[in-house]
């Protein structure tokens, strides 16, 4: 299911939800699903790293997401909550 709830990005927070970054913790060796981004889909709105639980978005030297997989669990919000689709879940051993 596609988030529905808020009425526009302008009802998101300025910066990231989770407060702490799970760079303490390396969450990665559990993760069954794996975000892959499409970056000619990709608008750089920013949603992703605003969701992401772990702080496990970053961004490259021209503004576009990149997915540090050494925190990233794998939960799929950042995929749930794109809205051009550029984000997809896909099994570990497929990426």
């Amino acid at each position: 299911m596609k988030r529905t709830q808020r009425q526009s990005y302008a009802d998101l927070p300025r910066e990231p939800i989770a407060r702490v970054p799970s760079a303490t913790e390396r969450t990665a060796s559990w993760r069954t699903l794996r975000p892959i981004i499409t970056l000619a889909k990709c608008t750089k709105c920013n949603v992703c790293w605003k969701v992401c639980p772990d702080i496990a978005i970053r961004f490259d030297a021209e503004g576009w997401p990149e997915i540090d997989f050494d925190h990233c669990k794998g939960c799929g919000i950042c995929a749930n909550e794109c809205v051009p689709e550029a984000i997809a879940m896909v099994r570990e051993a497929e990426a």
